[in-house]
């Protein structure tokens, strides 16, 4: 299999510099073979790119490109607390939370911009466990955040 950033660069994708946390907290923490990140914001070169509701100001589609910048954002943090993603051993649960309208009930469509990407990068390793939650507002007004609990080797 070829290395998960050579995976990403097939895609037209590289990992971003580890967002920095916009509280106190640090983007990932390791116990044992997994990793827990922290949520993840659509962050891309420190700016979010897009904010508002899912349903709303948000599309679907541009949520879902949110998710894939919030997953590339959580590997970011994964590779930064174990130095190569190549030691992933499988992507074990994403939760993806969508601030959304009331009425919005396409969060798993959003939450696949995140699914695919993993799926893509890392094969059979990136099938993984989720949830796709509503909720009414996140941080910074983002329409998507994504944390991830990933096995190491």
């Amino acid at each position: 299999m070829s290395h998960p950033e050579e995976k990403l660069a097939e895609l037209g994708l590289k990992l971003p510099d580890v967002a920095k946390p916009v509280a106190a907290y640090v983007p990932a923490v390791r116990t044992g073979d997994l990793v827990y990140t922290s949520g993840q914001l659509p962050l891309r070169e420190g700016t979010l790119i897009a904010t508002g509701k899912v349903g709303g100001e948000v599309s679907a589609g541009v949520a879902s490109e949110c998710a894939q910048q919030c997953a590339l954002n959580a590997l970011a943090a994964v590779k930064a607390e174990i130095g190569d993603l190549a030691n992933v051993k499988r992507i074990v649960k994403a939760v993806v939370f969508i601030a959304s309208t009331p009425d919005f009930t396409g969060q798993p469509q959003v939450a696949n911009g995140a699914s695919e990407l993993f799926g893509q990068v890392f094969g059979e390793a990136g099938q993984h466990a989720r949830s796709a939650v509503g909720v009414p507002v996140l941080p910074l007004d983002a329409p998507v955040e994504v944390e991830l609990i990933v096995e190491v080797g």
